[in-house]
């Protein structure tokens, strides 16, 4: 069999989480999302620990079209650790026995304002998260872990550089274009609600990652600049490039991710990111110093006189000082590791 090419990455997944797995000796879990960016995350770290630890542990996975996840993923789809339950997150037929574990990772996605009906999206997360805390309830499930959205704090203030937990700002009700950050809190809601001294929910706000498996077609800048540079392509930058950003590898994201599900604290968010900003232009110009200097940066509009800073980035001190999690991989290794990736 060849080598998998996440290896690296999952032996460092590993690394910083040995001492958690043990929790999964002998246990069945379920995943939602298992196609997407954070379920491939979870399955590959999942199936690396499994047997090298060798616990024991298997894992349910609903997905849409186990067909399409076979073809993106079929070592996964091989192991005799994994079995594939067709189904919608909403409507999925519940799984006979028992799960020590749920993770809540399928999400109606983020994309552009006005190209999805926004009550479709907010309808489906809400029904998708229901469903999953029904489950939760039938098979006796004791941890669940909810992976959120930093979009459930609405716009973040200029003057606050990075966003905590505590801070009560929210979407705007009146605006569809926050459906989805509408959903993910309306649906952190039900977690809380439904958990009980049976069921502990953990709740991961997460922001914005890099990494392989990050689709490079999809709205994702950092995809986006990564997949124009490879081609030869000089980067666009649609705005000012003034927005600030953050973003966390994919495999520091997968220690995050199950380090909230062990040992997280029930209804207590924890963000789940960087807190190194910086613009979009200047991420822009680090993609290209590290793929292809020659490249030119094409910003398509001039900043307005006088305009407030757009952030989106994390405060990330909770889960540093409750959970002793930390960004190990700096932005410029994560992108490098990212083209390693896909020219492979």
């Amino acid at each position: 069999m060849p080598e998998n090419p996440l290896a690296t990455d999952l032996d460092h997944v590993l690394e910083h989480t040995r001492e958690l797995w043990e929790e999964l000796r002998g246990e069945r879990i379920f995943i939602t999302g298992g196609t997407g960016f954070f379920g491939c995350w979870l399955l590959e770290s999942f199936a690396w620990a499994n047997d090298r630890l060798e616990l024991g542990a298997k894992t349910v996975v609903l997905t849409r079209s186990p067909q399409a996840f076979k073809a993106k993923s079929p070592n996964l789809a091989e192991h005799r650790a994994f079995t594939l339950l067709k189904g919608d997150v909403r409507t999925f037929e519940f799984p006979a026995g028992t799960f020590s574990h749920i993770i809540h990772a399928a999400t109606e996605k983020n994309p552009q304002a006005g190209l999805v009906d926004p009550l479709e999206m907010f309808n489906a997360n809400i029904s998708g998260t229901q469903r999953v805390l029904e489950l939760a309830d039938r098979c006796g499930a004791h941890k669940l872990l909810f992976t959120s959205s930093g979009a459930v704090y609405g716009k973040q203030p200029p003057e606050l550089t990075h966003i905590p937990e505590d801070y009560n700002g929210a979407p705007e009700t009146t605006d569809i274009t926050t459906a989805y950050g509408q959903g993910k809190r309306a649906s952190e809601f039900l977690c809380t609600a439904t958990g009980s001294a049976s069921l502990q929910a953990k709740i991961a706000r997460c922001f914005a990652f890099v990494g392989p498996q990050l689709p490079l077609n999809a709205n994702y800048a950092i995809g986006n600049f990564i997949r124009d540079a490879l081609q030869g392509k000089s980067i666009h930058v649609n705005g000012d490039g003034t927005p600030y950003r953050s973003y966390l590898y994919s495999a520091d994201l997968a220690i995050w991710l199950w380090t909230i599900l062990f040992n997280g604290k029930h209804a207590r968010p924890y963000n789940v990111g960087s807190d190194a900003d910086l613009t979009i232009a200047q991420l822009a110009a680090e993609v290209i110093k590290i793929i292809a200097p020659q490249l030119i940066i094409e910003i398509a509009k001039h900043p307005l006189p006088g305009q407030l800073e757009q952030r989106y980035v994390p405060s990330i001190q909770r889960a540093k000082e409750e959970l002793g999690l930390s960004v190990q991989v700096n932005l410029s290794d994560a992108i490098r590791r990212t083209v390693n990736f896909h020219s492979r």
